[in-house]
């Protein structure tokens, strides 16, 4: 790593640092109390600024830190930063996905005993491996990991895995409003296209669709839904869009934002419905929700346009732009920023004190995924609001 690049990083670094108070008060008492003192931590995470700032504070509680990033999204000044902390971190951005299975592997290999997950592909390669039972307990913090903890994983897990996303607090302050923020935000950056007018489909209305709809729709955008769970959708309907099938949506659509956490949700069928010129992103952690082997194999020619654009051709003379190859467009796309700082402060806040928990009382917790504690969901919520009155 050249000397440029972690100038930059710790450039970068000191900001987003100095912005994020919940975790300087966390990393004083965590320096003082060393709660994971001869505990290795293994880690899969988006690798940007925020994420270094947790790490640090695990650290700085006496955790041996492995980490690696998540595909696509992991920042290069990040990792050179980290790793002349004395942090060892695998990974860059241009990471094949077979590069990035490896990063997993060294991670596991190195065998940690405490797991900070985004995901679950530490998780799911520690039960594939048959070395779960040296693990004392994990964090997953995502949906799309939630879903595989109490899917295919379900009953294969001997230590408890607290689940970041099922906390209230995660799904308002991180989901819907910083989520939904930055995935405008980043759709907006990357392509120059106007949000006023122009017609969204949002395919899920979970916490992160709520919020992108709500961002999309303040902005001045024409917002529906794709929702296939009844209750949900209802929700929708009620809170003013128009809410139908993907089939019949598809055509009507000038964008189409994925934010299910399931894969194939935009697929063949769809993409012969689309209008010429319709551009496809993606939230959600995993880049299978918009079907792009499906995609490119319809095509008779996809032209790169830059690093996050690429115009998919058909022979019927259409075009449909994807963006971040499908990968999350907040992360992966071009100039990545992700969510909001203090969405991160709090949110990692979370991170930070359920592993804690998890180092000092694992043999308290059941096996398997479960929610943050309340005490701990209320906790962060009191320092959250005293820190936000703090500011005005």
């Amino acid at each position: 790593m050249t000397s440029a690049l972690v100038e930059r990083g710790r450039q970068r670094l000191e900001w987003i640092r100095s912005r994020m108070s919940l975790l300087a008060a966390a990393r004083e008492e965590f320096a003082a109390s060393r709660p994971f003192a001869g505990r290795r931590i293994g880690v899969a995470i988006h690798l940007d600024p925020k994420t270094a700032v947790l790490l640090e504070v695990l650290a700085a509680g006496g955790a041996e830190i492995v980490a690696t990033g998540n595909h696509g999204s992991t920042q290069d000044d990040m990792v050179a930063v980290l790793r002349e902390q004395g942090l060892v971190v695998f990974g860059r951005r241009d990471d094949s996905i077979e590069q990035h299975r490896a990063n997993v592997s060294n991670v596991l290999d190195a065998g940690p005993d405490m797991i900070l997950d985004n995901g679950a592909d530490l998780i799911a390669g520690a039960v594939e491996r048959g070395i779960a039972g040296s693990i004392i307990g994990a964090t997953e913090e995502t949906t799309s990991g939630a879903d595989r903890l109490r899917g295919e994983l379900v009953d294969r897990i001997p230590f408890p895995v607290i689940v970041i996303n099922d906390s209230p607090l995660k799904a308002i302050g991180e989901n819907r409003h910083a989520v939904g923020q930055s995935v405008v935000e980043s759709l907006m950056r990357i392509t120059g296209l106007m949000v006023p007018g122009r017609r969204f489909v949002v395919v899920g209305y979970g916490w992160c669709g709520r919020g992108i709809a709500q961002y999309l729709r303040a902005l001045g955008g024409r917002v529906a839904i794709v929702e296939i769970d009844d209750l949900t959708a209802f929700e929708a309907a009620l809170d003013g869009y128009r809410v139908a099938p993907i089939g019949e949506l598809a055509g009507w659509a000038q964008t189409i934002i994925t934010a299910t956490g399931r894969p194939g949700v935009l697929g063949a069928p769809e993409f012969s419905l689309l209008e010429s010129g319709t551009v496809l992103a993606n939230s959600g952690h995993f880049d299978w929700e918009v079907d792009v082997p499906a995609l490119t194999a319809s095509a008779i020619r996809v032209v790169p346009v830059d690093d996050a654009i690429e115009r998919v051709e058909f022979a019927d003379g259409r075009h449909v732009v994807l963006l971040a190859g499908g990968r999350m467009v907040n992360l992966a796309g071009r100039e990545p920023r992700g969510n909001s700082l203090e969405s991160m402060d709090l949110g990692f806040l979370l991170q930070a004190l359920s592993l804690e928990r998890i180092a000092r009382s694992a043999g308290e917790l059941p096996a398997g995924a479960q929610p943050v504690p309340d005490d701990l969901n209320r906790l962060i919520a009191r320092r959250m609001v005293t820190a936000m009155a703090a500011s005005r």
